[in-house]
């Protein structure tokens, strides 16, 4: 290969040569990511429904005023904002509380983080059949709520005020071993000198995790709030074994809103603008993240 110089005398082939190392990857992400997002992009000013041989017909903001004028999208939206905010606290402060207790230097602490970690193995499917297994009438929650006074047991799942909530608590139990991991990493990256001087000084117990570990874990903490305030915005497995949106779009969340629209009711211009709406959503916290990045880069 003849090799190019560039002005300053730098070969450009040396330049290029990373480039060309990542040229099948960009490739790959080109068609099944990048060009997907524009059609889809495309489609939600169209119309494009039903019949999926049929050419899509330009329809301008047609979508976005269906959208605002739809009742059970704001629904699936202010059930989605509430599964953000019950969710996201619950998994950023507890999964520390567990990396605290599995970092301690103790005999068999190991087997205490398997068994914190085993959730996260579990296929959602699997662990959805369990949950709903244990939410039934007659499952073992409600066995013994009865066993200890209890005429009647909690409809779990077939109860608008109980439905998102007991989805919500088969994410908490799935993600607490992931993050807990996450921060695990972390605590083991905080040297033992810190904790030393700091008991020195009088800071011991509860006290130097607060003096400590929280200022220390503060980049750890931001990035699991943002991973799991995207995740909590795109659940979807959970809703769909156990609920499927259900009872009267009580548990139904954006994302199983815009399968539902795309994939049973073949309204797939209508799906993508729902997309749209959830790609913003995303976005916006992932800016929040790499602003409170760059303020903390600022500080420090």
């Amino acid at each position: 290969m003849q090799k190019l110089v560039s002005k300053d005398g730098v070969f450009l082939r040396q330049q290029l040569t990373p480039y060309l190392f990542l040229l099948p990857a960009l490739i790959v992400l080109a068609l099944t990511v990048f060009w997907p997002a524009l059609q889809a992009f495309y489609l939600s000013f169209t119309r494009f429904e039903y019949d999926l041989t049929q050419t899509p017909q330009w329809a301008g903001f047609s979508n976005l005023e269906r959208l605002w004028a739809d009742p059970v999208f704001w629904q699936t939206l202010r059930n989605t904002v509430l599964y953000l905010v019950c969710v996201v606290p619950i998994l950023v402060i507890a999964p520390l509380g567990l990396a605290i207790l599995v970092n301690q230097k103790l005999r068999g602490i190991r087997w205490f983080r398997v068994a914190f970690y085993t959730p996260v193995v579990i296929s959602m499917v699997v662990a959805g059949i369990a949950w709903r297994w244990l939410y039934a009438d007659n499952g073992l929650l409600n066995q013994f709520l009865k066993a200890l006074g209890m005429a009647e047991g909690i409809p779990w799942l077939t109860s608008p005020r109980f439905a998102l909530f007991s989805v919500m608590a088969v994410t908490i139990w799935k993600g607490l071993g992931y993050y807990m991991v996450i921060y695990l990493a972390g605590l083991q990256s905080i040297p033992a000198d810190l904790y030393e001087a700091a008991a020195i000084d009088g800071s011991d117990g509860i006290k130097k995790h607060w003096d400590i570990t929280v200022p220390l874990m503060q980049p750890y903490l931001f990035l699991v709030a943002v991973i799991s305030s995207i995740s909590a915005t795109k659940v979807f497995e959970e809703i769909y074994i156990m609920t499927q949106g259900g009872p009267r779009n009580s548990s139904k969340t954006i994302v199983y809103y815009l399968y539902e629209q795309a994939f049973q009711d073949l309204e797939m211009s209508y799906a993508c603008t729902i997309g749209l709406v959830l790609f913003l959503i995303i976005l916006s916290l992932s800016l929040v993240r790499l602003w409170i990045g760059g303020q903390e880069s600022a500080v420090s």
